[in-house]
């Protein structure tokens, strides 16, 4: 029998892949399994999924041999690889896993499962669609702003919205900010839900060449020049996301950065002082006398601290406004560089050549702020004319995401202990989504960190080479 044989330095990245896709949870034994197989024309695959998903990645080279599948634990692969050395390989035959021991091989047995067992890869016969690298920074983008809250699960997607058959959209939102960006049409004819999932922000995927997209009425398929991720659509209608966009002509107040300066002014938005950093994580900006000016303070009882901003530009009245300055970081980190403001309540817009992001604004909590635009801030009690985040226990999101809870109840009748307990989860929830974001928005920035590590590293390392060849020069 002629083994499949798989170079160590493809394994590694390769079961790093299928590893975002098993489930180690899984109740079926053969969820926990890869398949490898060798096709007729010699070209070697293997391929992991958790049923609604399926990851395939290709090995570079075809081999020699005939057709053949062998379904083998993750783990045991796993085991195996962390074992053997990056110029090894390892060949697998049903049953068994052999490799390299001394001048011989090893052989490590298998619980065998039919091939049979593994569940069928999907098969998207419709053309494929490229994607070229603006539209798949659009594509990251709005899968970073879109919802993780499994009750609200039509938003726990990327939304490419055809309506327009001019002028496509790539939308995401979690209720408390939106991502949307245009200027690109795809072949499409009907608008698709792509589900968000961690393999598809994962590094080896994004850098292994460009995207090419095929969709069909169940399935979305997203491949790279080796690796395939093929997922379920989500199935709903997206909510109409276009009525949370406020009107650009509205906007009285803009503020305009130097798209040059935006990482220098992330830096200082990180340094300013946070007096709410478990809740609302809150942040000011204030356009007074011509100048844009950053809020901050540690405690709630203290003043506003006033940071100015230098190199930006202000055009309109004076206005202050509060918002999460996670946001903030967000809308920068993306480059959009152009800030428009209605007023202190309504949501705020930045924008920057085709791609926007709406954010809700939050009241100050209780400060007495006072702006010759708005000499002071509606009281919390009274209704405000449009969406507000206001202090306490976030709200329910924009009406146009907001799940439907008891109906028919009264105003003014007392709420019964069941629907006591169904806002008190409803307000678990929301508590629950709030954290979810943090933590992305922390994995994110610890990425960058470990990347920025790396860059300094190989600069200290070649500095090194080069002070090594001239202490070997003779004079």
């Amino acid at each position: 029998m002629n083994p499949i044989t798989l170079p160590i330095a493809e394994l590694k990245p390769a079961l790093a892949g299928l590893g975002k896709v098993i489930n180690p949870r899984a109740t079926l034994p053969v969820l926990h399994h890869v398949k490898v197989e060798r096709t007729a024309e010699g070209w070697i695959a293997l391929t992991g999924t958790d049923l609604d998903r399926f990851v395939t990645m290709r090995l570079e080279h075809p081999a020699e041999g005939p057709p053949m599948a062998a379904l083998i634990p993750y783990d045991q692969l796993v085991q195996v690889t962390k074992n053997c050395g990056k110029d090894e390989r390892i060949h697998i035959e049903p049953g068994c896993i052999k490799f390299a021991l001394a001048d011989s091989l090893g052989e490590q047995k298998v619980k065998h499962l039919p091939i049979e067992e593994f569940p069928v890869t999907p098969r998207i016969k419709t053309e494929a669609i490229a994607l070229p690298p603006d539209l798949r920074r659009s594509i990251h983008e709005a899968m970073e702003c879109a919802s993780v809250d499994a009750a609200r699960y039509v938003l726990n997607g990327t939304f490419i919205d055809t309506s327009n058959p001019k002028a496509n959209y790539i939308v995401g939102t979690d209720g408390r900010h939106l991502y949307s960006a245009n200027s690109f049409t795809l072949p499409l004819q009907n608008s698709v839900i792509i589900p968000n999932h961690k393999f598809l922000g994962w590094k080896e995927f994004n850098a292994d060449g460009e995207w090419q997209m095929k969709i069909d009425d169940k399935a979305v398929q997203l491949s790279s020049r080796r690796w395939r991720f093929i997922s379920k659509q989500i199935d709903g209608n997206y909510p109409n996301w276009r009525q949370t966009i406020p009107n650009p002509d509205d906007a009285k107040t803009h503020i305009t950065l130097d798209p040059a300066k935006l990482d220098t002014l992330i830096k200082l938005i990180q340094r300013m002082p946070c007096h709410d950093a478990e809740k609302y994580q809150t942040i000011g900006l204030e356009c007074k006398q011509g100048q844009f000016l950053l809020l901050g303070k540690d405690n709630s009882n203290e003043p506003w601290t006033r940071v100015p901003v230098l190199d930006a530009k202000v055009e309109g009245p004076e206005v202050l406004i509060f918002l999460p300055r996670r946001f903030l970081i967000k809308a920068l980190d993306y480059g959009l560089s152009t800030i428009s403001i209605i007023d202190q309540i309504a949501p705020l817009r930045f924008h920057s050549k085709g791609r926007q992001m709406i954010v809700l604004p939050l009241r100050p909590d209780g400060a007495n702020t006072q702006t010759s635009a708005n000499p002071q801030p509606a009281p919390v009690s009274m209704p405000p004319p449009r969406p507000v985040l206001p202090p306490g226990p976030p709200p329910p999101p924009h009406p146009m995401i907001t799940n439907p809870t008891s109906e028919g109840t009264a105003a003014n009748e007392p709420k019964s202990p069941t629907e006591e307990a169904i806002d008190m989860t409803l307000l678990i929830r929301d508590k629950l989504n709030e954290g979810f974001s943090l933590l992305r928005d922390l994995s994110l920035k610890l990425k960058a960190i470990n990347r920025d590590q790396k860059t300094s590293a190989r600069e200290m390392q070649s500095v090194r080479s080069t002070l090594r060849s001239i202490q070997g020069l003779k004079i």
